[in-house]
């Protein structure tokens, strides 16, 4: 099932995307899609629903982040071997673990903005992992069990705030900078998280293209890794590394966006997002 939020940014409905790509009001149903509806109960309830028989909505609508009550925006970093090469980073030898403020977070089609003082803005098209139970100490065989569904993530990253210190999150934790969406995969949907090919443009031209099967560490390694760490509370979401071909790593010279840039990104299966640049107000 593809659960999406439409609507005016604050004021969004709960919907479905249908088998023919037709947005579906789900507010008779459900108030709004968030921790409870992501848990296994209330998937179970939502699962039992025939999308066609719900209305149909109609006219051109903003899409909005897929589903409310977002508690930690867990990252994950260098999970691409050929990233951390183009990075000129060490492969990692277990998963690196930062976090995105939630405030960051906006919907699949919103613009992005560039922060103040900023030079070094970059693209990574991302796989999300949302969690729709409980994880604590999960062994990695249990992991997936844990998961509500997927969506597409843009790990827009400042490189130059990213860098000033060995802390990344400053960089990544900026205004705009945590696009999820257009929707929430359930995963019923994906019985193999590890085979989805996912792609990114930059004003037309192809930057960024992978396949989730090349990640260092999978889907169930970094659920249950991080649950040693941090307990995973539904709702809680997962972005779980970027293939190679960053703004940073483009050779000769890096390339960073600048205000009219537009990104366009997708993974198989998950939908399509875009955002424009724009320079930060004031």
């Amino acid at each position: 099932m593809r659960l999406c939020r439409y609507g005016k940014g604050g004021f969004e409905k709960p919907g479905v995307v249908d088998a023919e790509g037709r947005l579906r009001d789900l507010s008779k149903v459900v108030a709004n899609i968030g921790p409870n509806e992501l848990s296994p109960r209330g998937l179970k309830m939502l699962l039992k629903i025939k999308p066609e028989s719900l209305p149909v909505v109609n006219g051109n609508q903003r899409l909005g982040v897929p589903y409310v009550g977002i508690g930690k925006f867990v990252a994950i970093g260098l999970n691409y071997s050929d990233h951390a090469k183009e990075a000129n980073q060490p492969i990692p030898s277990e998963p690196v673990v930062f976090l995105k403020a939630t405030t960051c977070i906006s919907g699949p089609y919103d613009d992005v903005i560039q922060p103040r003082s900023s030079t070094k803005l970059d693209w990574e098209v991302e796989l999300g992992v949302v969690i729709g139970s409980k994880a604590q100490y999960v062994p990695e065989d249990e992991a997936l069990a844990h998961v509500a569904g997927y969506c597409v993530v843009n790990d827009v990253s400042e490189r130059a705030f990213q860098m000033q210190s060995s802390q990344w999150d400053k960089g990544k934790g900026c205004d705009t900078f945590g696009p999820i969406g257009p929707w929430l995969v359930t995963a019923d949907e994906i019985p193999d998280p590890q085979g989805l090919d996912m792609w990114l443009d930059v004003n037309g031209k192809r930057m960024q293209t992978g396949n989730t099967r090349t990640m260092i560490f999978s889907v169930a390694k970094l659920v249950s890794y991080v649950s040693h760490y941090m307990t995973l509370l539904p709702g809680d979401i997962i972005t779980t590394g970027t293939p190679p071909g960053v703004g940073l790593g483009m050779k000769p010279n890096p390339v960073f966006l600048k205000p009219g840039d537009v990104m366009a990104l997708g993974i198989r299966g998950l939908g399509e997002q875009r955002q424009k640049v724009v320079a930060c107000p004031g």
